[in-house]
């Protein structure tokens, strides 16, 4: 078993045929088939199920691809650091669900530090992804946040994962919606309200095989329902469609990517506690110390 044949095995997954993974990675198909036919054999297990019809992966293939992830992604680490001539940068990474102020808690970092020369990064990602990069020490703080439907299942991912979970704020539910939209002017509005409109919210699906809803009311039966894993199409469909999206209300003027949203008070309650997690056993580096000491600026549970 080699990197390589982990990275074609991830190709493979992502992709909708065998096909379009060799042209993605600039490998012949029969190469790529024999490739990962003897990485199967040497594991002896089935990755992929081959028909007909296409590839699909096994119940042993989504397990073996969730080690694989992990495993390519502290080989790029190594890579980055010690083979690009990069071993002389500072380095600070956050994961993060979609909340604008732990990207302004980022920002005051790099500004209030300034080094020199870093490689820094902000991911904007899945819950289960979030937790999966501070578990594997790719990012050294995370953001989440979870509400009743999915306390439960959250927590014991923080536990297994050797995190610690800090609250920062509990917020109430409100629905987004664009400015011309014909809600706007409501100061509060129902679901049933909602009702006749399409309800935009982040797609959580997880090759893991479970759902960790970042939205509140993730349980409730919408009529109309689309779901999408990037934020710039999200705001195109709130606001082509007349849609919207349910959140906490924390927009402000300095979020420019928002501006043109509106948030109106739900009538349903759901509230979503926000906080940030950590790994327990390890030390905070000095940009994930003033990263924490930014977050706690917004901290508003004691």
């Amino acid at each position: 078993m080699n990197i390589t044949q982990l990275k074609y095995v991830l190709a493979i997954a992502g992709s909708s045929s065998m096909r379009e993974a060799s042209t993605k990675l600039f490998v012949s198909q029969p190469a790529l088939s024999a490739s990962v036919r003897d990485l199967e054999d040497e594991l002896g297990i089935l990755i992929f199920d081959r028909t007909n019809k296409g590839i699909a992966l096994t119940d042993q293939g989504r397990e073996f691809v969730e080690y694989a992830k992990k495993a390519v992604g502290q080989y790029a680490v190594l890579e980055d650091r010690y083979l690009a001539g990069n071993g002389d940068k500072d380095r600070f990474s956050v994961s993060s669900q979609h909340y604008n102020f732990a990207i302004r808690a980022f920002m005051a970092v790099v500004r209030r530090m300034d080094p020199e020369r870093y490689v820094f990064s902000f991911r904007e990602t899945k819950t289960k992804e979030v937790l999966d990069d501070v578990g594997a020490l790719r990012s050294e703080v995370g953001i989440v946040s979870f509400s009743a439907a999915g306390e439960d299942l959250l927590k014991k991912l923080i536990r297994d994962n050797r995190l610690q979970f800090v609250p920062l704020m509990r917020r109430d539910t409100y629905a987004y919606v664009w400015k011309d939209h014909p809600l706007a002017g409501e100061k509060t509005v129902s679901l049933e309200d909602l009702r006749t409109y399409p309800c935009i919210s982040f797609d959580q699906s997880s090759d893991a095989g479970f759902y960790l809803p970042e939205e509140a009311m993730a349980d409730y039966a919408f009529e109309k329902s689309i779901k999408s894993d990037d934020r710039a199409t999200s705001m195109e469909l709130i606001a082509g469609l007349n849609g919207y999206s349910i959140g906490c209300g924390m927009l402000s003027e300095e979020d420019a990517v928002l501006k043109g949203l509106v948030s109106i008070k739900l009538k349903e309650e759901d509230p979503l506690t926000i906080g940030f997690i950590t790994r327990k056993d390890c030390v905070l580096s000095r940009y994930g110390r003033a990263y924490v000491e930014e977050l706690e600026k917004y901290k508003e549970i004691q």
